[in-house]
């Protein structure tokens, strides 16, 4: 059941959160004892609300203060909220089976009703509005550390389309937070020196090759250009410092409206730093907004458990891939040298925002 609380309820266990958007972070120490009674119920979801733009937490029904739990932050897509993505991944139920605290924050609205996330110049911050998502979203990890017993070692996040860019974005600019991320059709930073990451961070691409929204070869949003999806896994095996040979896996059978094992697995973990791991899975023929089985979320879950850090104790259920090298740089709040770049504030009129579709639009007709 869920139990939504008023910011007045929610006050007293968040009265420790320092708001930083870069530097420094502040959390309680390992002692269970230093953590207040959860705002909400273990198998609840409570909305908290952060610099006026409130987000919804689910803590899993296993939560306990004595068990650092892992942080799963879910970025909708464009023109959409976080209820519709989380119809679309449908990681509640799995939040409960594995564990995990799941937060589902919401963009800001631009002059047209739409929420986006100010992620790259290509997407989606039309109106130049400027707005700082990525330390909002700082901020809102360090709100869940300071109120519940989240690991750092175990922060990811998953993104579609417009959130995937921007789960790319949050990589770039915390990467000493950011331990791993899902974006499923969305890209980097075309130009890869506008991403300078405080250290590796695991890297899971999933796009669609008949995508005609973000195309899987890369494409432009009126002026501002991404790259491809390749390109774009291409950059974050660089920067991991991977190999250039990737490792065929298994085909999978994710996308519900393609038929037969439909998606190509090819995994860079040669040579990555401190066990990081960057893949791209090409959903064949796959749209924007694929149907997806009921495998897909374990997938991709499964993905992110393997990618904390060598001698991270592991969460119940997902064991720790052996062989993984010493962890050379532990996950830590970073200090002043991480980078925040912004995109430049400015103003011009989008008339290329009406080739956006509403990203679940397609999952919606198949869902009737």
């Amino acid at each position: 059941m869920s139990h939504d609380r008023s910011p007045a309820a929610l006050l007293l266990p968040l009265l420790s959160v320092v708001p930083v958007a870069c530097g420094a972070g502040a959390h309680p120490s390992a002692d269970p004892g230093a953590y207040p009674p959860p705002a909400a119920e273990p198998g609840s979801t409570t909305t908290v609300d952060l610099d006026g733009r409130p987000f919804r937490l689910h803590v899993p029904d296993s939560y306990d203060p004595a068990t650092a739990a892992p942080l799963v932050v879910l970025l909708h897509g464009y023109r959409t909220s976080a209820e519709e993505a989380e119809s679309y991944f449908q990681l509640t139920a799995e939040s409960d089976r594995r564990g995990f605290l799941y937060a589902m924050p919401e963009g800001t609205t631009d002059p047209a009703g739409d929420q986006f996330w100010n992620a790259t110049d290509a997407c989606c911050d039309f109106y130049r509005s400027g707005v700082d998502d990525s330390g909002y979203l700082r901020r809102l990890i360090d709100t869940v550390m300071s109120a519940y017993r989240a690991d750092p070692a175990r922060v990811y996040l998953v993104g579609h389309s417009n959130g995937g860019f921007m789960a790319y974005r949050m990589a770039c600019d915390h990467a000493g937070v950011v331990t791993a991320v899902v974006s499923l059709a969305g890209m980097a930073h075309l130009d890869p020196a506008r991403c300078q990451p405080a250290g590796p961070v695991s890297v899971l691409h999933v796009h669609g090759t008949a995508d005609t929204v973000i195309p899987y070869r890369g494409g432009a949003n009126g002026p501002a250009a991404f790259p491809s999806a390749e390109e774009t896994v291409a950059m974050w095996r660089d920067l991991n410092g991977c190999g250039p040979d990737g490792t065929p896996g298994e085909p999978l059978d994710l996308a519900s409206d393609v038929p037969s094992a439909e998606t190509t697995v090819t995994t860079y973990a040669d040579g990555c730093h401190d066990g990081s791991q960057v893949a791209l899975w090409a959903i064949r023929n796959g749209g924007h907004s694929p149907g997806f089985t009921p495998e897909f979320a374990p997938a991709i879950l499964d993905f992110l458990y393997a990618s904390a850090p060598a001698g991270s104790p592991s969460p119940a259920g997902s064991p720790s891939p052996a062989g993984q090298p010493p962890l050379e740089m532990a996950r830590r709040w970073p200090g002043p040298a991480e980078r925040c770049p912004r995109v430049p504030a400015g103003r011009f009129h989008p008339p290329f925002r009406a080739s956006f579709v509403h990203p679940y639009q397609s999952f919606a007709m198949l869902s009737r």
